[in-house]
């Protein structure tokens, strides 16, 4: 230990590995646990990781259940889909984007409380390590982070249940216990471990939380419209809604529907690569809807440019940097692309699909005087005789060389 630690703000789920940090905490820092929840719409019922606590020691005023869904979907999830974000292709990020809002109240109750540090449980592989610390230093350079899979020896379930009997650690007994290490929140549920580590393996149909499969949908498509202002949702079939609660119905809907699932071998920021499978049903009909929006109300370089940015706006998000410098730079941008993104998206939900069924908005920038294909009165079809020879110019000069 480089210095002594008085108080140390620990990201608390209730479960085993981090029922056994906070005993870890006591004994190895001498310090005083203050305990984190945070509710970001995992769907589990988080007063159990109260009773833990209190069952580990901790003062009732030292537990802090925080119910974020609001602010994650509002100030996390959103801004990031107004940049139609996607990590290699394919991953729509629901574990990076939650990452530094829990970064984020670590660092405010550590203040509130007088704590010099905070503390994790992720693992030294992973990259949730990183996110969560680059994010705490990125609002207070001089917060201490612990993350005790890097200082303990307790490198295997084993040593860890030894530990947790040692020091009267409940341990939940009833109940399948699942294969696989989840993560989940109001945007998506990740699935790694067990069998996921073959990437031949192919995923087993029982371990989907979320969505039913493609094959056994609805053999009816279901219709909805989603209203957009500013690039945001606002409301789905005419009902204004807030950002928590049309996420959620957006999930409802596409899991009833099979949509949104994936299965990925990404790039991990810490070197290796990494195969995981997620459901992502409201946020794949967003992305989606945002797009056939924007088609409408962006100016072709603006959409372009937008493009462009993309895979970088993704990639800090991906390694952590959401309260970098340059990601708000191109959040700035990216916001000012939306402010004539409004308007309202029509889709049909089908087994396992996304269908386009119209879009409308009152800054369209289609003019269909100009698009017809019958006839016009507008545009001047020889116009594009002087265009294409300017912009072929540099070929003919370079193909009259060579001769």
């Amino acid at each position: 230990m480089s210095k002594k630690i008085n108080r140390v703000v620990l990201a608390y789920s209730g479960g085993l590995d981090t029922s056994i940090i906070l005993k870890w905490l006591q004994d190895e820092y001498q310090c005083e646990v203050i305990t984190f929840t945070a509710d970001i719409g995992q769907g589990e019922e988080l007063e159990p990781a109260r009773a833990k606590a209190k069952l580990l020691g901790i003062k009732e005023e030292n537990i802090y259940i925080d119910d974020l869904k609001e602010e994650f979907v509002r100030d996390f999830v959103f801004p990031m889909f107004r940049a139609n974000t996607i990590y290699e292709g394919e991953y729509l990020l629901g574990t990076s984007i939650a990452r530094p809002l829990i970064s984020k109240r670590l660092v405010e109750i550590a203040k509130i409380t007088g704590a010099d540090a905070i503390s994790h449980g992720a693992t030294g592989k992973g990259n949730d390590q990183v996110r969560f610390e680059i994010g705490a230093y990125a609002l207070n350079p001089d917060i201490k982070c612990i993350a005790p899979w890097r200082e303990w020896e307790l490198n295997s379930r084993e040593s860890m249940l030894r530990y947790a009997d040692k020091h009267n650690i409940p341990i939940e007994t009833k109940g399948k216990k699942s294969p696989y290490s989840m993560d989940a929140n109001l945007l998506h549920i990740s699935y790694e471990g067990g069998i996921l580590e073959n990437p031949a393996s192919e995923p087993e149909e029982d371990m989907w939380r979320w969505s039913v499969s493609p094959f056994a949908a609805p053999d009816e498509a279901e219709n909805i419209e989603i209203e957009f202002e500013r690039g945001d949702p606002v409301g789905i079939n005419g009902v204004k809604l807030s950002p928590a609660t049309i996420l959620a119905e957006l999930n409802r809907l596409g899991g009833k529907h099979g949509i949104g699932r994936l299965d990925l071998v990404e790039n991990r920021y810490v070197g290796m690569k990494s195969r995981g499978c997620y459901e992502t049903p409201g946020g794949t009909i967003l992305l989606k809807a945002h797009r056939a929006i924007e088609s409408l109300c962006l100016d072709r370089e603006e959409a372009h440019l937008k493009d462009e940015m993309m895979p970088r706006y993704a990639t800090l998000i991906y390694n952590g940097y959401w309260f970098s410098p340059e990601r708000r730079a191109l959040q700035a941008l990216i916001d000012e692309t939306q402010k004539n993104v409004n308007g309202t998206v029509g889709l049909k939900l089908y087994k396992g699909n996304v269908i386009l069924a119209g879009r409308r908005s009152e800054n369209s920038l289609f003019n269909a005087a100009y698009s017809t294909f019958e006839e016009d009165s507008v545009y001047d079809q020889k116009d594009a005789n002087g265009f294409i020879k300017l912009n072929a110019l540099r070929f003919i000069i370079s193909g009259k060389s060579k001769k």
